[in-house]
């Protein structure tokens, strides 16, 4: 089946949708998902969004601007990140007209409270900057640009997973669908793609991302021969509910919640003199795991305590309303009368495919573009959160970001035709669907699967090493060759999770080794990438951005610059 649209859009989250509110009314805009879209990712984010309004306390854009650059550990492009946080408060009082019920002062403004990272003066004392609906901002956001989009009567393609990126070589002009319903492959034709598939979290064992974030769009785009951006720089938040690191949110800590070690003490003191528990992710993350690994983890276990008994049971339930719910459910803990137990859990990939300002993807280091795509959100790489992000600016920047992708996509539809498309798209795919249909291999993806995310979290997560990035890569390589031996029961043409599972499992073996590639190759330590045998920041070799291409000979890694306007790298200091 072939439909044609001006405009596709994969992924249903905060940047896709706010990309599609951009465009309706002079384009014909589709969004394709492969959940229904109100279960997108985006709405699982709870926090809120930073912008510089100052309605609880005197805030700049300017001190906005510091956070974000020195948070990233000075690796962030420093244009797009003053783009960013100059046009936050605009975004804010956009999503206020359009309905998003956020909290208020006393005096009926947005309410704004602490999240980790920033502060007023240039560092010297935390600011209140986020903007926040309870703990379900994500939630709210996601269901108020959904509702946009009905209203604007926007074509959605539910529950259909994205299997291929068509290109003549020149231009991109299309999309591969699986209906999942109706088992039927639909290829989209357009004249502007935007990729907004979210991130990558499920190749880790502990993560707090959806079953969804297996990184299709990124890995499509880099078998497209598009570099990779940055993939070493792994977040991994503080606070995920141990053992399912499940999150529970920066907020907690932003309402006044503390960690506290065996001992009882509160050790980010010690780490983060100044801001203590709300120190930057990739600060917070090291310090749990310096406990841990100094024996002081509660019981001896893995985890520490995240204390909010002090807060009061009112200021619980009403600003922490779904943390405490998610503890209630998953624990059987009551975080009014019990501190929570907390791990570090995989969260955010800070790299991406790589964009500029507008959204066009970028094919190499020189900034040459590819004709008619675009990402958005986290799958792409604008560079404004470097080698670690700043709590809420996720949201920032998919409504930043998913926004001006939409102003882009409107003058590129003007410039092209729907062009002729190459040779049968929707034949490579059903051959590489029956190839596995045929397959007599006995090797489950669920088995391979869970040696690969207990590789990556051996070897690529919060402390690496040489020897382990590259033992990890020859075991992501062996698991990539027991893949070949990969065996689907299910010959159902309709609603074939395990199908999709396989195809799914083959972009993350390809993420995986990326990741760890990049990570081998940066030979310092900076932001959430740590190197124990290279423990400090070295910015005469490495103050560059990572590029990892695809080619025929396994991953090569090339560099560009970072873009400093206003900040130069000093010494991160919390």
């Amino acid at each position: 089946m072939i439909t044609q649209h001006d405009i596709v859009i994969v992924g249903a989250g905060l940047a896709g949708l706010r990309a599609a509110v951009e465009c309706v009314g002079q384009a014909d805009v589709a969004v394709v998902s492969k959940v229904f879209p109100t279960r997108s990712h985006s709405g699982a984010a709870q926090g809120g969004i930073t912008a510089s309004l100052g309605n609880e306390e005197e805030d700049q854009w300017e001190w906005h601007l510091f956070d974000t650059v020195k948070g990233s550990d000075y690796l962030s492009d420093q244009d797009a990140v003053e783009m960013m946080v100059r046009d936050a408060p605009r975004v804010i009082y956009e999503l206020e007209h359009m309905g998003v019920p956020f909290s208020r002062t006393k005096e009926g403004k947005i309410a704004q409270r602490n999240f980790g990272g920033h502060t007023r003066d240039y560092g010297k004392r935390p600011v209140k900057r986020a903007c926040y609906a309870a703990d379900r901002t994500g939630r709210v956001v996601l269901d108020t640009l959904y509702d946009q989009c009905l209203r604007h009567q926007v074509k959605f393609y539910s529950e259909n997973y994205l299997l291929s990126l068509v290109s003549d070589g020149k231009k991109f002009g299309g999309v591969v669908t699986y209906d999942l319903a109706t088992g039927e492959l639909r290829l989209l034709q357009a004249k502007a793609i935007l990729l907004a598939t979210g991130g990558c979290g499920r190749i880790y064992k502990t993560t707090s991302n959806g079953f969804a974030s297996t990184g299709d769009g990124l890995h499509l785009a880099y078998q497209s021969g598009i570099p990779l951006e940055d993939m070493e720089f792994i977040q991994f938040h503080p606070t995920g509910l141990y053992p399912l690191g499940i999150l529970v949110s920066e907020a907690a800590r932003g309402e006044g919640g503390f960690l506290r070690n065996r001992l009882g003490e509160r050790f980010m003191e010690r780490y983060a003199p100044t801001v203590k528990d709300l120190a930057a992710r990739d600060v917070v993350s090291r310090a749990i795991l310096t406990e841990m690994r100094e024996g002081k983890g509660i019981s001896g276990k893995d985890y520490v305590h995240l204390d909010l008994t002090h807060l009061g049971e009112e200021k619980i339930l009403e600003k922490l309303w779904e943390i405490t719910s998610f503890v209630r459910i998953y624990l059987g803990i009551d975080p009014v009368y019990d501190p929570i137990p907390v791990q570090p859990t995989c969260h955010y990939l800070m790299g991406g495919i790589p964009t500029d300002l507008d959204g066009r993807v970028l094919l190499d280091e020189k900034g040459s573009t590819a004709h008619g795509l675009f990402a958005a959100g986290e799958c792409a790489c604008v560079s404004v959160h470097g080698a670690n992000r700043l709590g809420c600016n996720s949201l920032l920047d998919l409504l930043v970001f998913g926004r001006r992708s939409g102003l882009a996509m409107k003058k590129t539809i003007r410039q092209y035709d729907h062009g002729p498309l190459p040779k049968d798209p929707l034949q490579r795919v059903e051959e590489r669907i029956k190839k596995l249909f045929n397959s007599k291999g006995e090797e489950k993806v669920d088995e391979i699967r869970r040696k690969m995310q207990l590789v990556m979290m051996k070897m690529g997560s919060v402390f690496r090493n040489e020897e382990g990035l590259k033992d990890g890569i020859e075991e992501i390589r062996s698991l990539k060759e027991r893949y070949k031996n990969i065996g689907v029961i299910d010959r159902r043409k309709v609603f074939n999770f395990e199908l999709m599972e396989a195809m799914e499992f083959a972009h993350q073996l390809g993420l995986s080794e990326a990741i760890l590639f990049s990570a081998l190759h940066r030979r310092e330590s900076r932001g959430a990438h740590y190197r124990e045998d290279f423990s400090g920041r070295a910015d005469r070799y490495f103050l560059k951005h990572t590029l990892v291409y695809e080619t025929s000979k396994g991953p090569e890694v090339r560099y560009k610059p970072v873009r400093i306007t206003r900040f130069q790298p000093e010494a991160r200091v919390y």
